[in-house]
């Protein structure tokens, strides 16, 4: 599906579990999930699974696959999981009060740089897997250069984003794909 893959990491985990919110029956939609912070704590993000959605299972066709975030505790072993999946890990520290910073500008940089280094816009095919509105202009500027930018996220992804994109691919009819389990991909 894709050759340069980059996730933003907290936007994907946190939004699933507000779909799973709304799945399970916890929020009546994903508006008041959002607006009132309701999450299903239980959701978690297989790293595998998300990889082998997004780049496929054909390891000679994925140039770059990086998932981007912060840092967490040392027990915390998401980053390990994230690195056996197959992705290049970019972390921040968060600010002083405990805010990620660094992460959208960190997936801008490294998106620009490997589009007009790296990707050929004949064959390769760009993915982020992110929501916000802040990569808009970004992804309107690599459109009309001629690149295939896809956007994959939560049906609630930002409408500008979706519109901008070369393909939206909606994630909420693979939820429980994505869902952390013990067994490999069922």
């Amino acid at each position: 599906m894709a050759e340069f893959v980059y996730v933003d990491n907290s936007n994907v985990f946190i939004e699933g579990k507000r779909v799973k919110a709304v799945a399970t029956g916890r929020a009546p939609n994903i508006y008041v999930a959002q607006n009132e912070n309701i999450t299903d704590p239980s959701y978690k993000i297989d790293f595998g699974r998300l990889h082998y959605f997004i780049a496929g299972d054909d390891e000679s066709k994925i140039k770059r696959c990086m998932i981007f975030g912060s840092r967490v505790p040392k027990n915390d072993s998401i980053w390990d999981m994230a690195k056996k999946a197959g992705f290049e890990i970019i972390t921040e520290q968060r600010n002083f009060s405990g805010k990620e910073k660094k992460i959208d500008t960190g997936i801008v940089m490294s998106m620009s740089k490997d589009a007009y280094t790296l990707v050929d816009k004949q064959k390769d095919t760009i993915t982020l897997a992110s929501g916000d509105s802040d990569f808009v202009p970004l992804i309107k500027t690599l459109v009309a250069d001629g690149f295939k930018v896809d956007v994959a996220f939560w049906s609630h992804a930002s409408r500008e984003l979706r519109e901008a994109c070369s393909n939206f691919i909606e994630l909420n009819e693979w939820l429980d794909f994505l869902s952390f389990r013990n067994s490999r991909y069922e």
